[in-house]
């Protein structure tokens, strides 16, 4: 089992917060509940996790009912800071799950299936991607960020599996990638000048992409194919909650 880490601490930006008055993303409501509920509820319905840690605005976050011994941590000024944060309060070495707060559409299938897909793999960093075909089979209406590899055209995921041990030694570049994993372009840029070309052409590979990030973080990687949009759908415009809140209204 694993624990996981639900990073809840991101504000309400400028364009969904004329749909929401909530200070903070993990706090905007679908279906009547703040929408980190959600993830941590098919976290804790995930035979596969053991202890939820949610790192965010505490005052807000205790105003929330969250599932039994849930943690509450208040988070740092960056994501890399508060994923540190996080990682020490565990108090182990073992594998951590790492989750954003706004991907509510989170099932424990979803969750199931990728920590499934990494255990069949020894890797120090897991991360998941969907593809086009499938996430537009599944959420017609949705709108993501697609990179053209060779393989097929994909979306990534919004949950991780990380070795707590190389924290460390990849802040820096880590940092960089993470904060530009919805810019395709910047992504290759990060990667080298050779990236860019293979990028604009469609023949960079997902091999290619995953030994060069390898090789700049010193790791082993992973990248686990998942056939659940769900890890991927978060919520950063008003298309996304539109959708979001759609989705919930159907199940009600």
């Amino acid at each position: 089992m694993y624990d996981a880490i639900i990073l809840a601490g991101g504000e309400n930006n400028e364009h969904l917060s004329k749909f929401s008055s909530q200070s903070y993303e993990a706090m905007i409501e679908i279906a009547g509940k703040p929408m980190v509920t959600f993830v941590a509820d098919a976290l804790a319905a995930s035979l596969q996790v053991k202890r939820i840690f949610i790192m965010g605005p505490i005052p807000q976050l205790k105003n929330c009912t969250f599932p039994e011994d849930t943690i509450l941590l208040e988070g740092g000024h960056t994501l890399i800071e508060t994923i540190q944060l996080g990682i020490k309060a565990l108090g182990h070495e073992n594998k951590v799950l790492i989750v954003t707060a706004d991907i509510p559409l989170l099932t424990p299938d979803a969750i199931t299936d990728f920590l499934r897909q990494c255990d069949e793999v020894e890797a120090d960093l897991y991360y998941p991607i969907v593809s086009k075909e499938i996430n537009n089979k599944c959420y017609p209406g949705s709108k993501r960020t697609y990179v053209r590899f060779k393989d097929g055209t994909y979306t990534g995921g919004n949950i991780f599996l990380v070795n707590p041990a190389i924290v460390p030694q990849c802040l820096t570049v880590a940092e960089g990638l993470i904060n530009n994993r919805k810019n395709p372009f910047k992504l290759c840029c990060l990667l080298g000048w050779g990236f860019i070309l293979q990028f604009l052409l469609g023949t960079l590979s997902l091999t290619k992409v995953k030994e060069r990030v390898e090789t700049l973080l010193g790791i082993t990687g992973s990248v686990v194919q998942s056939s659940y949009p769900e890890l991927g759908i978060d919520v950063d415009k008003p298309s996304d909650l539109e959708l979001v809140r759609t989705t919930f209204s159907f199940r009600i």
